[in-house]
């Protein structure tokens, strides 16, 4: 993909992904998070305190379960023609999260089929973020941890306000970090409604989107 348009479109569609999943397996999954998957330290520790031991252990799997994921993400895209070809597979994984979601989990509080469907999404989120590193030129940044775009939009609103708004590569550079952000940001306001009302089975809408938007463009247009 080269031209400046796509790019802002896969840069939006990631990071709505990413937030909108973040926050439907924080909300429906005893606060783990998929995308985020270094704030489950933090939760781990705090269930830990708290006197929920064995909760407090399933937070520390997202981590093996993410490696392994980024590392096949690697593998795939050493082999695959089309680098989009990992966000099919994405697509392909959150959606039958969600599938699985409808279809087992049907009582509330947490057994072993939702803990299966979120580690099914962490997979998904390890691909996006290896799809990020490898193919880094294909957005905008970082679309599945803010801190770091947010730190950059500072620096550039700095330089921007600093000159009145003339330096134009700051201006531009900012304008892209907000893209990312304010997805980010979308998707969690989405993904928390949804997954109030629904559970974890909304996990098929950004998994079937992922897979119309790369069936609909195809391997040559990517996206």
């Amino acid at each position: 993909m080269k031209d400046q348009k796509s790019t802002w479109l896969v840069t939006l569609i990631l990071a709505l992904v990413a937030g909108y999943c973040d926050t439907v397996t924080f909300v429906s999954a005893d606060s783990i998070f998929s995308a985020h998957v270094t704030g489950n330290f933090i939760v781990f520790a705090y269930q830990l305190i708290k006197g929920s031991e064995t909760l407090a252990w399933v937070k520390l799997l997202t981590f093996p379960v993410f490696i392994i994921s980024v590392m096949i993400g690697g593998k795939i895209a050493a082999k695959a023609v089309d680098p989009y070809k990992l966000l099919l597979i994405e697509g392909l994984t959150l959606f039958t999260a969600g599938l699985l979601s409808a279809v087992f989990i049907r009582t509330p509080g947490l057994v072993w089929e939702t803990y299966l469907v979120v580690m099914m999404v962490v997979a998904g989120m390890g691909l996006q973020n290896a799809f990020g590193k490898l193919y880094a030129k294909e957005t905008f940044g970082p679309t599945t941890m803010m801190t770091g775009n947010v730190t950059q939009a500072s620096l550039d609103l700095g330089k921007a306000i600093t000159s009145f708004f003339s330096d134009l590569a700051s201006v531009a550079s900012l304008k892209k970090q907000l893209v990312i952000i304010g997805g980010f940001l979308i998707g969690c306001v989405a993904g928390a409604l949804m997954s109030k009302l629904f559970g974890l089975s909304v996990l098929i809408l950004p998994g079937a989107g992922l897979v119309i938007c790369h069936l609909s463009t195809g391997r040559n247009s990517k996206l």
